[in-house]
């Protein structure tokens, strides 16, 4: 029952989710419902929030009450041949597979009918919590559908596999596309349309949580969708309680009840090469499985690679931790250059969808993604969990993300609390085991964005400002710091980390972030107490292990998250409190070069201008932060790539806007990435990019030549026909870049990262100019970026070039583009 399990998976996350806050406490600083001005203006902002949430919550409900009724479609032909001589089903048959569909379709039917208009002719005035309440009270008729769930399901097989006919017409229900979408029918099959209502209770309750968020509390509505939300969790919380059993368990031979607590992929380290895994974790054993390879319409089962009883297994503490084999890294500029493949492949789906292309066509890309996606899961993993068998084997996952590893340690470490017995598998035992994790397993599919249902939301492509601002709620003064992770490419990476607050049960940090995302839908926090004992090294990997004190995610919503003002929120992990804000700004937005109002300072001010007037060849800013990253940063890790404080930058920035005589002490003083980050803000905000909006087009032209001799020729020919300014402190800047990728051993950054990190901020054309390169939001390595990363890198491969060569040898044309 693949659907019911993960019907429970999903109604599992909204209960837990549902405890995390009091349902409609404000989630920022102030109260919104201050008198003045402020108010009004918070008060405004409700009413829009509230629109945008049931707009969006309307929607869903078309396509519901669209999937009800193709569902009901075969229904009334079933029940008119029940009764000849050659019925397809039985009366009763049909009766237990669309039991209480109707009148689940009518209460939302009457539901959307009431909504639609109101949100049609919203204002203050319109009232809709009565309605919600409603639907809620009813609610009794879905506890009747999830308690013949189960045997909608097991009949709807039996008479597939026992009847052609039906199992034709389970196989492709044809569901009605909304009324403004293109594709008029989508093919969908019975079992996957029975589990709908399900999935629907949760989307409700979470809509409501929204709803509440942006109700001032004094509002008619206020107390109807409190209530509503009360009976929603009730009933959660019960249907919870009746299939999580049922889900689980799974008896042994010796008649002992064993349940799954949890399971995933896990990239395992075996034999020196990496495999992917699906971990299974029971009550009593850790199974590490592969899926066999079956033939085609037979049904897909597992092999079990090992099993170890969890009373037998061990954490191998890091000292203790024998050096595991050498684990081969992928070096990031092959990670990136997979993630631009994937990218172009996605805006070529897209364009054969808008195109109407041949679905043949979709199909070859769609396998190349997948493809390339699990080439990126299966390579990307680095961080070691270790695990070791009391008799003597041990086992090395990779993963991406500390949050992971945590959750499973946690996880196995709470089972091994109970007074476990060791034991070994009899084939036979192993066997029934491992045949049952095809129908327990809460996750299907492997985490890839190819895998994902076209209706899904592909995440947010932009960035994300995040500040950390305090932790609370520590039992006693520790080092403390956070990091931040955020899912990409179907997995989580860390992307940033707070510096450490020394000796306190109160940190405040008061750091902001600018963290890029590529297709996120959840942000993770992670508190750390840090570790200063030497001895203390995780011989996997040379890092001393610093302790997780708490963790927590948030989804990324991009309706709450896309404003242009800070959302403050609270993460409460293990009686931890941490608090932050964040806002969103998509890519276009963030690259979007706007000059300085004041001409006397150097930021968003032409770099002719600042030149002239400091009389100098190259910025003062430039040649100053450079000096400093040669001094002390050359051999960071990460630099350039590793966002700095924002704070720190905006520090800095105006120090050099005010020409304040202070600046080379602040710079000595100052964090090194945040001098990098500065540095980067310059070239970013310029009025036009360093390669000038003029030379934008032929940049591109100039790239994409096949011939060496026709490439060399036009690219130093475009460089000679930059203003001087521009080009001198190109040149500049590229020696730069080449002497930090000679460390590329120790700081990790190779030509490749920085014209990844510099290419899109040197040659991204101005607002005006971009008009005409404008891509699809999602596609955060459009063909334009990779094109401006292959200029830079180009520049970065070639042998050193010199201002005064350059301009002695004008070489076949004219000097005029």
């Amino acid at each position: 029952m693949e659907e019911e399990e993960e019907a429970i998976g999903y109604l599992d996350k909204v209960l837990e989710d549902e405890d995390d806050s009091e349902p409609g406490t404000p989630t920022s600083p102030g109260s919104p419902f201050s008198a003045g001005e402020k108010g009004e203006r918070e008060a405004g902002k409700g009413l829009e929030m509230r629109k945008l949430v049931l707009s969006g919550f309307l929607a869903s409900e078309e396509i519901y009450i669209n999937q009800l009724e193709a569902l009901l479609l075969p229904m009334k032909p079933l029940k008119a041949t029940a009764t000849t001589s050659q019925p397809v089903l039985t009366l009763q048959q049909i009766e237990t597979i669309f039991y209480k569909i109707q009148d689940i379709y009518e209460i939302h039917k009457e539901f959307y009918d009431s909504l639609c208009p109101k949100v049609q002719q919203w204002d203050s005035n319109v009232t809709m919590g009565h309605l919600f309440q409603k639907l809620a009270s009813q609610l009794g008729v879905y506890k009747a559908f999830v308690d013949n769930y189960k045997i909608a399901l097991e009949t709807a097989e039996k008479c597939s596999q026992s009847n052609y006919q039906f199992q034709k017409i389970s196989e492709e229900l044809k569901v009605k596309g909304p009324k403004d979408s293109k594709e008029s029918h989508t093919s969908v099959t019975m079992e996957a349309l029975l589990y709908k209502p399900i999935d629907r209770v949760t989307r409700s309750t979470l809509v409501l949580h929204d709803l509440l968020k942006h109700t001032p509390a004094d509002h008619p509505d206020y107390p109807l969708l409190q209530d509503a939300l009360r009976i929603s969790q009730n009933f959660l919380s019960s249907i919870n309680e009746d299939i999580d059993p049922r889900r689980t368990a799974v008896t042994t031979p010796k008649g002992e009840t064993r349940q799954l607590v949890k399971d995933g992929f896990l990239v395992e380290l075996s034999e020196g090469s990496r495999k992917l895994r699906h971990v299974f974790l029971f009550t009593d054993v850790l199974l590490c499985a592969k899926l066999k390879k079956t033939a085609v319409g037979k049904q897909q089962q597992y092999d079990c690679k090992w099993y170890v009883p969890l009373a037998d297994l061990v954490f191998p503490s890091p000292e203790e931790s024998e050096h595991c084999p050498q684990v081969h890294v992928i070096p990031d500029h092959e990670l990136e250059d997979m993630k631009m493949k994937i990218s172009a492949i996605k805006s070529e789906v897209q364009k054969e969808k808008a195109n109407k292309g041949q679905s043949r066509a979709i199909e070859r890309l769609k396998k190349k993604m997948f493809e390339n996606e699990f080439w990126l899961l299966l390579n990307s993993p680095a961080i070691p969990f270790r695990i070791h068998n009391r008799n003597g084997k041990s086992y090395l996952f990779l993963l991406s993300s500390d949050y992971e590893r945590s959750e499973w340690r946690e996880a196995i470490q709470k089972l091994q609390k109970k007074d476990l017995q060791a034991f070994v598998l009899s084939s036979v035992e192993l066997q029934v085991l491992t045949g049952s994790c095809f129908k327990l397993r809460t996750v299907h599919n492997i985490p890839v964005t190819s895998n994902k249902d076209d209706d899904e939301s592909p995440g947010l492509y932009g960035f994300l400002h995040v500040i950390v601002h305090s932790a609370k709620g520590f039992k006693q003064s520790a080092n403390l710091y956070c990091t931040l992770e955020v899912d990409s490419f179907g997995y989580f990476v860390s992307k940033a980390k707070t510096r450490v607050f020394r000796d306190t049960t109160e940190p405040q940090w008061n750091e902001e972030f600018e963290i890029e995302l590529e297709g996120s839908q959840s942000l993770r926090i992670l508190c750390y107490e840090k570790c200063y004992d030497k001895t203390k090294l995780n011989k996997d990997n040379n890092e001393i292990v610093d302790k997780i004190m708490g963790k927590g995610q948030i989804q990324l919503d991009p309706q709450a998250v896309q404003t242009k003002n800070w959302h403050m929120d609270v993460i409460e992990m293990n009686g931890i409190k941490v608090e932050f804000s964040m806002k969103f700004t998509s890519r276009d937005m963030s690259l979007k070069r706007t000059p300085s109002k004041k001409q006397t300072g150097v930021f968003g001010v032409k770099i002719s201008v600042v030149t002239k007037r400091e009389r100098s060849k190259v910025p003062y800013i430039v040649r100053q932060c450079i000096e400093e990253v040669e001094k002390r940063g050359i051999e960071e890790v990460g630099i350039y790539r590793i966002s700095g404080v924002a704070t720190d930058i905006q520090a800095l920035k105006a120090v050099f806007d005010a020409n304040n005589k202070d600046i080379l002490v602040m710079l000595s003083d100052m964090d090194i990435n945040a001098i990098a980050g500065t540095l980067k803000l310059y070239f970013r905000e310029l009025p036009e990019p360093l390669l000038t909006d003029r030379l934008y087009p032929a940049f591109m032209e100039g790239i994409a030549l096949s011939d060496p001799a026709a490439k060399e020729n036009c690219m130093m020919h475009l460089l000679r026909s930059l203003p001087d300014p521009n080009l001198i402190t190109f040149l500049f800047l590229l020696e730069h870049l080449k002497r930090v990728a000679e460390k590329e051993p120790i700081n990790k950054m190779s030509l490749h990262n920085l014209a990844t990190v510099f290419g899109p901020t040197l040659l991204r054309p101005s607002e005006g100019e971009s008009k005409a390169h404008l891509t699809l939001a999602s596609d955060i390595w459009s063909h334009d970026v990779m094109a401006q990363v292959q200029v830079l890198l180009y520049y970065l491969q070639h042998p050193p070039i010199s201002f005064t060569e350059l301009k002695r040898n004008t070489l076949y044309f004219s000097t005029d583009v």
